[in-house]
């Protein structure tokens, strides 16, 4: 393969550079540097923090790899690595941990790629060639380009799981945690808790925006809704029950879209009923969690939704959370639940009836009033999984080979309870997808 640049080239500096912490890595590296046309002499035994040195006093290269592992706070030493680097180096890092926040954290901050050890010369090789691109490529910003968002929606498969708990849960824990600006839609019209829940006065906003769709834009959003903190705002409604839900849903898809203009994340949280009647609302939505109890009822109606979701957003990645989980109490067991929807359970969030009550006493979300119990480490869990999973659909929607695709998110989950043989046969005489039981 002829290389595309050369040592001295027209800008003045050279074509690569590697500083790798171990002898294997380098023996992987060298043979593909030199199929590029790269002076092998150019992989150097060194971590991230000697390319820190080294570039301080010379011209970062246009294509620099760098090893993370014996980095002690990686997003720290690459902010030092950005001060040194010259405008324009792509920088892939190479490192130990399997960890999709670290990799979303570097892709933040301007790495180009993230591989894991031990290397491979076919993973090497993809990976050279696609920064080469990068590098080539002109670097055309459009003002046109819509910003990252990530929309999801949380739904209950019966009244009363606490769907609309995780859902201001997470739409809290976005805000305050992930610093990421957030809007929070209700659209339980008449019923929502979203608003009491952060202690707040629902406002007349969704009311407005379903009476008048044409009213919605940028301007509108920004009145309409209702602040909980400085990254958290709120439209939700407490409609009159004499006044009966009149749309085609136009305003619902309208406000998404202007959500999608001024917001990082969107957490919808859904009735199931809006499903029936307005399918179109998921249309833009990455993420469903699917909110569930250990029940009977609830099994059939998540193999229900599940196949509802299939085939109407087939695009959106599906978390199934199991809460309010008692295992001594529950109607099914975890093996003849997970049997019967023919999946597993992605997360147990445990029942917590003190931290309940705590969090309505104080006015806060669970998260936000829980953070040390069970219950809010598994609410937490399933904030950073929902932003992973999005993750993986933009990387698998685009096609791009990255690090997400090495990825395994089941080996990232929390330990299952194996006690219990699965129990397939004996669930299924119980539970159908048309809903039909059996005694």
């Amino acid at each position: 393969m002829n290389a595309p640049w050369k040592a001295g080239g027209a800008n003045g500096r050279e074509p690569f550079a590697a500083y790798m912490c171990d002898d294997a890595s380098l023996d992987v590296l060298r043979p593909v540097a030199n199929e590029l046309g790269w002076q092998t002499e150019r992989c150097i035994r060194g971590g991230l923090r000697s390319a820190v040195q080294s570039l301080s006093i010379a011209a970062s290269p246009n294509i620099l790899m760098v090893d993370l592992s014996e980095s002690g706070d990686p997003l720290n030493d690459i902010n030092a690595l950005a001060e040194v680097c010259e405008p324009g180096t792509v920088v892939l890092a190479v490192g130990q941990v399997n960890d999709v926040r670290l990799y979303r954290d570097l892709l933040a901050s301007g790495i180009h790629d993230y591989l894991l050890k031990p290397l491979s010369p076919a993973t090497l090789r993809d990976a050279l060639s696609q920064a080469q691109t990068a590098f080539s490529t002109p670097k055309v910003v459009d003002a046109t380009d819509e910003k990252r968002h990530i929309s999801t929606a949380v739904i209950g498969t019966r009244g009363g799981v606490g769907a609309s708990t995780l859902a201001t849960s997470l739409a809290w824990m976005f805000s305050a945690e992930d610093k990421l600006s957030t809007a929070l839609l209700d659209l339980d019209i008449h019923f929502g808790t979203g608003a009491l829940t952060l202690d707040l006065e629902p406002g007349r906003g969704l009311t407005d925006a379903i009476d008048n769709p044409s009213r919605i834009d940028g301007l509108f959003i920004e009145r309409a809704m209702i602040r909980a903190n400085d990254n958290l705002a709120i439209l939700s409604a407490e409609a009159s029950m004499n006044a009966p839900l009149l749309t085609d849903g136009g305003a619902f898809v309208q406000l998404q879209e202007e959500f999608r203009q001024a917001f990082e994340m969107t957490v919808i949280d859904m009735p199931r009923s809006m499903l029936v009647n307005f399918p179109q609302l998921l249309a833009e939505v990455n993420v469903v969690v699917l909110v569930t109890e250990m029940s009977l009822a609830s099994a059939r109606d998540c193999i229900r939704l599940l196949s509802w979701v299939k085939s109407n957003a087939p695009h959106a990645q599906v978390i199934v959370a199991a809460n309010k989980v008692q295992a001594q109490f529950a109607e099914i067991t975890k093996a003849d639940f997970e049997a019967s929807i023919e999946r597993k359970l992605t997360l147990l969030v445990p029942y917590d009836i003190k931290g309940s009550s705590n969090a309505a006493k104080l006015g806060q979300t669970f998260a936000h009033s829980n953070r040390a119990s069970k219950a809010g480490a598994a609410i937490r869990e399933l904030a950073h999984l929902v932003i992973g999973s999005a993750d993986a659909a933009e990387v698998g929607t685009a096609t791009k080979k990255t690090l997400l695709g090495k990825f395994d998110f089941k080996a990232m989950l929390p330990k299952r309870d194996k006690s219990s043989a699965p129990a397939k046969a004996k669930v299924k005489g119980k539970v159908s997808a048309g809903g039909k039981t059996g005694r």
